[in-house]
């Protein structure tokens, strides 16, 4: 198979992961773009996604940038249709068809089991991201300080991203 098939086919299956957002994905990204296809390291992809999160748009185009890696232009345009073609036309053809099953008694048990999928998915993502970007105290104070502001304020967090990464390039240099 060739290097943009193996591509599609992860970032396809990958994007089927995201239930609650891209975060969901991330425990298996880690595992294929890294552990089984050695695309980039996991610093490499932590990185990716802190840049993601600043960007503007979906936080989950720094997934484009993994395609460009392994296959230039071609590889970028690859990721980029297979990671957000299969959920855009999932959620199409669902979004289409759930109002008519507003009145159908599985409806709610539906929603409500997605609720805690979500949440485990999110929280698997934030437990592996942690295991790449907390590699000392610092590291660990930095996101236990994030953390604390983001629960106490109303702060754009691309202002914590970037207060961090400069954090960052004058304390860990």
């Amino acid at each position: 198979m060739t290097d943009l098939a193996t591509l599609f086919l992860v970032f396809a299956y990958l994007s089927l992961l995201t239930v609650g957002g891209g975060m969901a994905a991330f425990p298996a990204m880690h595992v294929l773009a890294v552990d089984v296809h050695h695309w980039l390291t996991f610093p490499q992809l932590v990185h990716l996604y802190a840049v993601g999160q600043l960007a503007p748009g979906p936080n989950m185009m720094m997934v484009v940038p993994i395609g460009d890696w392994v296959g230039g232009l071609p590889g970028a345009l690859v990721v980029l249709f297979g990671f957000f073609g299969p959920t855009a036309l999932l959620t199409f053809m669902v979004g289409r068809g759930w109002h008519r099953l507003e009145a159908w008694p599985w409806r709610p048990a539906i929603e409500n089991g997605l609720a805690p999928v979500s949440i485990g998915l999110l929280l698997a993502g934030c437990f592996t991201m942690a295991k790449g970007a907390i590699i000392d105290l610092d590291t660990a104070a930095i996101a236990v300080a994030v953390l604390l502001v983001l629960q106490r304020y109303k702060i754009n967090p691309a202002l914590l991203v970037i207060g961090s990464a400069v954090l960052g390039l004058l304390s860990f240099e």
